[in-house]
C-alpha cells in the first residue's frame, strides 16, 4: 500500500538521504522552504496536518521511542589530528624497526636465489659450458661439431721396423757350420755358427731395407777371451776397415759361455734387398762364434 500523499508538500520534496548531510540546524543555515536535508517538515510542528510521507525525515537525535524528548542537534566531533611519535617513547606510531627488518629480509631472499641461479647456469664441470649473460638473457655457447676421422695419412712416420736375423738362418760358406754347445746363445734354440776360424769361412744376409741411406750394422758374438776381426761386404763392396770384433768387455776368462758381447759398424744400404757378408779373409783373426746380426738407425762413432 502507497504512503499518503494529502498534505501540501509532495513526497519527492523529502530527501531521504538528508541524514547523510551535515545537520542543517547545526551549522545555522536558513531551514529551507518544506523542510529536508536536516529540517523537519511543517508537518512535524502542526497537529493535525496530515504527514507528507510516511518516510519523512527528523533530525538525528528528534525521535521519540516511549516518551518526551527533546531533539538534541548533532554536533559532529573534531577528529583529532594524528600524533607523531618521534624516537622510542611509549606511544604507537610506525614500527620501522619491523619494516627496516622485513625489507632487510627480502633483499636477503632475492640475493640468495641470484647467486643459486647463478650458480647453477655456471654448470657446477668441470664442465665447465661457457656462458654469456647480454641484456637479461643467458646465452649458451653452442657445441662444436666432432670432427670425422681423416682419411689422410699422419704427417707424423711411424718409424719403420728394421731387420734381424740369426746367424744360423744365414747363407753359410766355407767352414762356417751350426752349434748348441755354448750357453747362452739368442738365436733360435741356443743356435749359434762355429767353425768361422778358416779362411773362405762366411755367412750371408740378404737385409731388406725400407728406405736408402746410412745404417749401422750390429752383430752378437762369443770370443775366448782374445780380439778378433773379419772382413764386412755389401752389396759387393768390401768395407775398407776390417769388423772389430774386440775383447769390449775385457774378459780374461777365456770360458765362450761368459764372453757373449756385441759391436757394431756404419753401412750404406739401398732401399730393397742389400747383400751382407760376414767373411773370413787372410789377414783376419776370426776365432769367434756368431749369433745373429741386426740393422738400426746410423750411430756416431
Amino acid at each position: 500500500m502507497a504512503a499518503g500523499n494529502d498534505g501540501a508538500n509532495k513526497p519527492e520534496n523529502d530527501d531521504p538521504f538528508g541524514y547523510l548531510y551535515e545537520d542543517g540546524q547545526a551549522a545555522g543555515a536558513q531551514p529551507p522552504r518544506g523542510g529536508g536535508y536536516g529540517y523537519p517538515g511543517p508537518a512535524a510542528s502542526q497537529p493535525g496536518v496530515p504527514r507528507t510521507s510516511y518516510n519523512q525525515v527528523r533530525t538525528v537525535g528528534e525521535r521519540q521511542y516511549g516518551g518526551q524528548q527533546h531533539a538534541q542537534p548533532y554536533v559532529p566531533q573534531q577528529q583529532a589530528p594524528p600524533q607523531h611519535h618521534h624516537g622510542g617513547g611509549s606511544g604507537r606510531g610506525p614500527n620501522t624497526r619491523g619494516i627496516l627488518i622485513g625489507a632487510v629480509a627480502v633483499v636477503a631472499v632475492v640475493v640468495v636465489g641470484i647467486a643459486a641461479a647463478v650458480i647453477t647456469n655456471s654448470g657446477g664441470d668441470d664442465g665447465k659450458g661457457d656462458q654469456a649473460n647480454t641484456g637479461g638473457t643467458t646465452a649458451t655457447t653452442p657445441a662444436k661439431p666432432s670432427e670425422e676421422p681423416s682419411t689422410e695419412p699422419s704427417a707424423d712416420k711411424t718409424p719403420e721396423e728394421l731387420p734381424k736375423q740369426d746367424a744360423a738362418t744365414l747363407k753359410l760358406g766355407g767352414s762356417a757350420g751350426l752349434a748348441t754347445d755354448v750357453k747362452g746363445a739368442e738365436g733360435s734354440n741356443g743356435t749359434y755358427v762355429v767353425g768361422f776360424n778358416q779362411v773362405g769361412s762366411s755367412v750371408t744376409w740378404k737385409a731388406n731395407m725400407p728406405a736408402e741411406g746410412p745404417y749401422s750394422l750390429t752383430v752378437r758374438y762369443a770370443i775366448p777371451a782374445v780380439d778378433a776381426n773379419a772382413t764386412l761386404t755389401v752389396n759387393g763392396k768390401p768395407n775398407t776397415s776390417p769388423l772389430g770384433l774386440k775383447n769390449f768387455i775385457h774378459s780374461t776368462d777365456p770360458n765362450l759361455e761368459k764372453n757373449w758381447q756385441t759391436t757394431w759398424a756404419p753401412v750404406n744400404l739401398k732401399k730393397g734387398d742389400n747383400e751382407i757378408k760376414i767373411s773370413c779373409e787372410t789377414g783376419n783373426q776370426c776365432d769367434v762364434l756368431l749369433d745373429w746380426l741386426e740393422v738400426g738407425p746410423p750411430k756416431e762413432s
